[in-house]
Order: C-alpha cells, then structure tokens, then sequence
C-alpha cells in the first residue's frame, strides 16, 4: 500500500475496517517542501494564533529560528523568542520549567523550532497552555514530529508523558536537506527500530491478547520502506529524498495516535536506548542520538530473535529457571546499574507483576501453544547480515563501540530493558522461556 499525509489527515476519524476502531491522528496539517516555513502564518492566522512564543535552541535557531522570525516579521505577527542557550539541551524538568518561565500568558500559539528535545518541550506548554502548537523541523532526526506524547527524563527515568500532537508539522526541505548527516541518519535509525516494534506487536497480539491493527501496522511500514529507499539520497542532500524521510517520520508518529499507544514505533529496541540514557544521566557514561542507539539497538534485536527461533519451548527447563529467579538479587542489580532511577523500574513490578509464577505458567504455555506463529512472525524479521550492510552503506554504526560503549554495558542494557515499560518485549519472552541472560 501507499499513503499520502493529506489524505490521512482528510480521513482523520474515520472507522478503521480492520479493527473496526476510530483512528483519530489528531495532526491538522504537514507542509513539507521548499521554502515551506513560508507557509507558518498563514497556519498561526488559521489556527487563531495572535501572539506566538517561539521556541528553539542555539543549533536551531541558527538551522530555521532566525528564518521563522524573519517570517514573522515580515507578517506582521508578534512574537516572543526563546533561546535555550544549551547546544544540547535535555529534555528534563529544566527545559521544560525554562520554558513554561519565558512563555508569557498571552502567548496564545507555540511554535517550536527543532527536533525531539525541541517538540516534546514545547508540545509539554502548548498541552499545559491549552493552546495550538506548530513544529518547523529543522533535521528528520526522529519520528516523534506527530506524536501526542513527550519522551522525557523525569526524576532520572525515561518516560512518555502525554502532551498534544502538534497542529501543524513543517520541513522545509532546504533546512532539512543541510542538516547534519549524524541526524539524519538518526531519523533513518528510529526507522529501523520499526522492523522490530511490529514483529513485537504482533508476538504480544498472539501470546496476551494485546490490540492489533494491521492497517496501522501497514502504514508504519510502508514508512519504514520510504525512509530506507531514500535515505542514501537524503544523506547527500536530495531534497525530493528528504522529503520522502520526514514524511515518513511524520506518519510513523501519527500511528502511535491512531493505536492510542508507542506499540507500532517503539519495542524492546528503545527501551536498550533508554537504559542507555537513563546511565548516561546518572553516572555520565557514554550516550548518542536516540534513533542513533535505537538503530543499533534494532540490529542487536533482531540478531537475537532470530537465534532465539531456533530455539524449542522447553516447559519444564522454563519453569524451573523463573522458579529459581532471584527478584530481589534482580533488583540489587538494577540499583547498582541505573542508581536511583532504578526505584521507579522497580515499583513499576507492583503492578505488572511480570515475575508472577502463576502469570508466567500461563504465559508460557500460550508461547508454547502458539510457537509456530510465534516463528513466522520472527522470519518476517529482515535478516541482520542484510540490515547490517545497509546500515554500513549509510554510514550508520552498528556496534556498541561505535558509540562509546562496551559490549558489556550494552549487554546489560539489553537485559535490563524488559524492566523499563509495562509491555511485552524480546527480553520478556526471554525470560518467559527460562533465558534470563543475553549472550
């Protein structure tokens, strides 16, 4: 299939016939093209804007800001100006009180300025403001642009807080086109996280039941395929090309408010970069782009679903090892890894209770009843020799190392994702069949 961002939007609502759900994207217009930060007043007039706060960075405001008020200027329209002087900010409660603090109370429309820290920040005022928000991209860094939820550290844990999807999302694709090439290729990465958050949706869909949409799932991968054909273009600044990886990006974000949850862009492979982020912020070891670790991460996930189809269900080696499962000594661990970040994972288990014999005996007889599926699934899977020499061929690393990190921090990140969300994720099932440990 095929999708265009127009007709998604025109259809924005509409009773989904394969799930027979309302799909609601929330995304009122995308303007991508050339000089397409042009066409912000014409949205601010539409979307009653009267006085906008703008927000951006000093990387950004150098890639669009300085263009977006010149704009604004040259439209009459009043504005305030916000420049986080931070190269790379975080997306934590300073940026975020920074921001509330320089937005006055009759800024009455937010137009942010940049990529994830950027958007998640200002979709936060806007939610909290009560008012209407428009994103200019300046980089296809990520697929967050259409999103209804902010990723954030709190307290020093990742989470999603619900915000607001963005009225309008514009790229200009003379902005986009000159973005630093590591930003692009970590939208490219966010992308590929994909391969593994449908399989995943799909494993959770036949093992617990979980909400399935394939019309939904088929959107995030014709994404997918958008964004890995065009992305050698996008690269070398083929606007046509970057065009095609922001819409992408764009409507991968718009499935997360069609299913009303990450399940159709994120899995076991974001939460490997959260754990990463989560030390990085407690103990300052090594981090990169998030779609850049989600990339590597996607390549690491996929090598070990397809080790672990090779595998046979083996009930009573199962039941034993998750009998004989230290929660406690599991927890210590997590203290010492993630320092206090580790509390919230931990409180988190009072309520999953994913540890739970009883649960766990019946989980892993629907694994078993259903490992055919299961494998079918996984060989839908690309195969990591292929997605590895892709990666390469754009310049993408694929090792830990790469990045800074050993192979054993990332080890350990692996093993300690299926503790971060309440969803059902590689490291579960690992756990569910008696593999406590990754290679």
């Amino acid at each position: 299939m095929s999708f265009d961002i127009t007709s998604l939007i025109k259809n924005d609502g509409a009773l989904c016939p394969a799930c027979g759900r309302v799909h609601r994207g929330k995304l009122r217009d995308c303007v991508i093209g050339d000089d397409a930060i042009n066409a912000l007043p014409a949205l601010i007039q539409k979307y009653g804007g009267t006085r906008a706060f703008v927000l951006c960075d000093i990387d950004t405001y150098k890639a669009a800001g300085e263009a977006v008020t010149k704009v604004l200027d040259g439209a009459k329209i009043p504005y305030d100006l916000h420049v986080i002087e931070r190269t790379h900010p975080v997306p934590d409660e300073r940026t975020v009180g920074e921001a509330v603090m320089y937005c006055r109370a009759d800024d009455d429309i937010v137009v942010a300025v940049g990529g994830g820290v950027i958007n998640d920040t200002a979709k936060i005022v806007a939610s909290a403001k009560n008012v209407p928000d428009i994103i200019v991209g300046t980089a296809p860094s990520m697929d967050g642009f259409a999103s209804a939820t902010s990723s954030m550290e709190r307290g020093g844990l990742k989470v999603s807080l619900d915000s607001k999807c963005p009225d309008a999302v514009i790229g200009d694709t003379a902005v986009l086109a000159s973005a630093p090439k590591h930003l692009i290729r970590s939208g490219v990465g966010d992308m590929l996280a994909k391969y593994v958050s449908i399989a995943e949706w799909r494993i959770s869909n036949v093992i617990n039941g979980e909400y399935y949409c394939p019309y939904v799932a088929s959107l995030v991968e014709e994404s997918l395929a958008k964004v890995v054909r065009n992305a050698d273009g996008a690269l070398h600044g083929d606007k046509n090309a970057v065009a095609a990886v922001m819409e992408g990006l764009v409507v991968s974000g718009l499935t997360m408010n069609y299913a009303g949850v990450s399940r159709p862009a994120s899995g076991m492979e974001h939460y490997i970069s959260h754990i990463t982020d989560m030390r990085a912020l407690e103990f300052g070891t090594p981090s990169d782009y998030h779609g850049i670790q989600c990339g590597i991460a996607a390549l690491t996930v996929v090598r070990e679903y397809k080790k672990l189809a090779r595998l046979t269900p083996d009930r009573e080696k199962a039941l034993a090892a998750v009998a004989s499962f230290d929660a406690e000594k599991w927890n210590c661990h997590l203290r010492e890894r993630l320092g206090k970040a580790a509390e919230k994972l931990i409180e988190l288990d009072k309520t999953e209770r994913k540890y739970d014999l009883e649960k766990h005996a019946s989980r892993l007889e629907r694994i078993i009843a259903n490992w055919d599926k299961i494998k079918e699934i996984i060989a839908s899977l690309p195969d990591p020799d292929e997605l590895e020499r892709f990666m390469k061929s754009i310049g993408h690393p694929t090792e830990p190392e790469e990045i800074g990190l050993t192979k054993e921090d990332w080890r350990e990140a692996f093993d300690m994702a299926k503790d971060i969300r309440d969803k059902y994720v590689l490291g579960k099932l690992m756990w569910d069949m008696g593999i406590e440990k990754s290679e």
